[in-house]
Order: structure tokens, then sequence, then C-alpha cells
């Protein structure tokens, strides 16, 4: 059974930079896109960016782009978020979801718990 586990997540000040990591069991990370989604308290669920199969092939939402980076290594089965100039408007669970591509990725079901970030002074 294919499980996703986020991680990576905690408190960073204004302008700081994060990594999280999304890491895949029951499953090839090889075969799946990896989409990233976050929701702020209060807020619904927001898409972050998604990585396809294919090295290097990634989407941002206008949000995040400049900003964030999604990158994969099939072998250790983990995709990484890396975050920088943080914001207070950043501040949200963090949650991967896989799917064959990704052509719809806002629509990629999230299963798992979620990493939290919380940006603060």
């Amino acid at each position: 059974q294919l499980q996703l586990v986020e991680s990576g997540g905690g408190l960073v000040q204004p302008g700081g930079s994060l990594r999280l990591s999304c890491t895949m069991s029951g499953s090839t990370l090889d075969y799946w896109a990896i989409g990233w989604f976050r929701q702020a308290p209060g807020k619904g669920r927001e898409g972050v960016g998604c990585i396809g199969r294919d090295v290097g092939k990634t989407k941002y939402e206008d949000s995040v782009k400049g900003r964030f980076t999604i990158s994969r290594d099939n072998a250790k089965n983990t995709v990484f978020l890396q975050m920088n100039s943080l914001n207070p408007e950043d501040t949200a669970t963090y949650y991967c979801a896989a799917d064959t591509s990704c052509r719809e990725w806002y629509a990629m079901d999230v299963r798992g718990k979620g990493t939290l970030v919380f940006v603060s002074s």
C-alpha cells in the first residue's frame, strides 16, 4: 500500500528557509508524480507545486514561484520542497500526494498527516 510521510516542518523566522521531505513507502517513486499542497488555519487547501516523473519538470503556483523549489531523489524514494524567503503567509500544514502525472495535480488525493510550517518572528 502506497504511503507518503511529510517531514521537516518547524518554526522559522520571516526571510528564512526550510526543506520539507515527502518519503514514499509501499511503491517506487520512479512511477509517480508528486504534488505539494498546503492548508493554512481556517483556509482551504492550496496547491504549491508538482514534480513529474521526468526529472526537472515542475509546476508552481504563482504565490511560491521563484521562492520554492521541488526536487526528487528516486534512489531515496523522497521528494523535497525547498522553501526560501518565507513569510508569515506561508504558515500552513504542508502535504504531499501522488499521481501518475501532474496533468491534473490540483485533484490529487492527499492522505498524509502533513508537516506544520510556522513563519514568525
